[in-house]
């Protein structure tokens, strides 16, 4: 580890093999707590280029536990996180709400390493089951149109990095990869990104990939839709800028999306948006996030869309969706 220290210090760049093998080593605790720490430090001051990406991500990949979920045209929404902005659980709602409207979601997630409240945090307080049983999160899919992929039951090799990035409390590289290695290898997927560096290596990745997809870059610094401002949003087909009249919304303020203190703040916001006592704001944003995902998943214009959205929150299909996942045991 000193030698790889010593040449990234120096800003030389890992190989995709050699970035590969550094994190299988990693995940399986070859090395000490403060050569993890000192190995995602750099990462923290430097840029990771292309090849380290595919290779980091190449390793989890190779290192997980698939889940085969190909009898489901599903799609997963994830942000990357790290963007330090503690909004409420954004795209873990428009999960819910795209499951409401008919689109089959494999949501990945995990706690939160830089925020209060990650989406399992969440979901795991207000009684969400997680399992990485097969036969589980098919029938989850097939009762409640969406299952739970807890990235922990299916990344076994992170829990020797997990309390490392725990300590730290800061983003790493790791939040980069999040969204790249939902075990179930959806063949659509909405990304939230936290630079727009960030984002056109997502959109090389996913193309060699064949991936459909939509990844999104608020400019105001946001990995989702915040509606504060213009979002860059970077497709199969196009790259566009939309503004928040574009979702049909007024621009509104950071504040209004306030994700709480803790996690038991972040769950009853959660809950009141879920059935129906969020405030304006706060639904307006997870429709818009949420009509991206239905968008691309039934290839239908934002507009269209954004009618899906709005109906299945508002008549609480969304929050059917959710209770029938819970009961699910």
């Amino acid at each position: 580890m000193k030698k790889t220290l010593e040449r990234l210090i120096q800003f030389e760049e890992l190989s995709q093999q050699e970035a590969k093998a550094i994190l299988i080593d990693l995940t399986q605790s070859d090395y000490s707590e403060a050569e993890m720490a000192s190995f995602l430090t750099v990462y923290m001051m430097r840029k990771i280029s292309l090849a380290e990406l595919k290779g980091f991500r190449d390793a989890l990949l190779e290192l997980c536990r698939p889940i085969d979920l190909s009898d489901f045209n599903h799609i997963d929404l994830c942000g990357t996180g790290g963007d330090g902005k503690n909004t409420f659980n954004i795209s873990t709602l428009a999960s819910f709400v795209s499951a409401g409207a008919g689109v089959q979601v494999a949501k990945h997630g995990n706690y939160g390493v830089s925020s209060v409240s990650g989406s399992s945090n969440v979901l795991e307080h207000l009684g969400i089951h997680f399992s990485n049983d097969q036969d589980f999160q098919k029938k989850c899919m097939e009762k409640a149109g969406i299952c739970i992929l807890h990235a922990p039951l299916f990344h076994p090799a992170m829990k020797h990095v997990g309390p490392v990035r725990k300590k730290l409390g800061l983003k790493t590289f790791f939040n980069m990869l999040g969204p790249m290695v939902n075990p179930s290898f959806p063949k659509k997927q909405v990304v939230g990104v936290f630079s727009l560096e960030l984002l056109r290596m997502y959109a090389y990745l996913f193309q060699q990939e064949e991936k459909e997809f939509t990844i999104i870059h608020d400019l105001n610094g946001y990995d989702e839709v915040s509606l504060t401002g213009d979002t860059k949003v970077y497709s199969t087909n196009e790259e566009k800028i939309l503004s928040p009249l574009d979702f049909g919304s007024s621009v509104l303020e950071a504040s209004q999306l306030f994700g709480g203190n803790t996690v038991k703040e972040a769950g009853q916001i959660f809950w009141n948006i879920l059935s129906g006592k969020g405030t304006q704001a706060q639904n307006e944003v997870v429709i818009a996030n949420a009509s991206l995902a239905i968008a691309l998943a039934k290839e239908i214009s934002i507009e269209e869309a954004r009618l899906y959205a709005e109906e299945s929150l508002l008549s609480q299909r969304a929050l059917a969706c959710f209770n029938q996942l819970k009961s699910i045991q």
